[in-house]
């Protein structure tokens, strides 16, 4: 999992990536959820928390862009 700090240094191309795997993840966890037992079930929580900070990142650069 990656720190906030970590993310902040990837470029756009890369938070792309993360976020696609991440809801990529996230998706076959809630299968798995519902059809069997995780062996971690905090990491959906984990998974759901790197999702929004992706997403607050990409607003982010997003507003500044457009200010700038």
């Amino acid at each position: 999992m990656a720190s906030m700090h970590e993310l902040r240094d990837m470029s756009n191309e890369q938070l792309a990536a993360t976020l696609k795997e991440a809801c990529k993840t996230l998706f076959n966890m809630r299968v798995k959820a519902q059809t069997d037992r995780l062996e971690v079930p905090s990491e959906l929580h984990r998974n759901r928390k790197l999702i929004a900070q992706i997403k607050t990142l990409q607003t982010e650069r997003e507003k500044m862009g457009t200010q700038a």
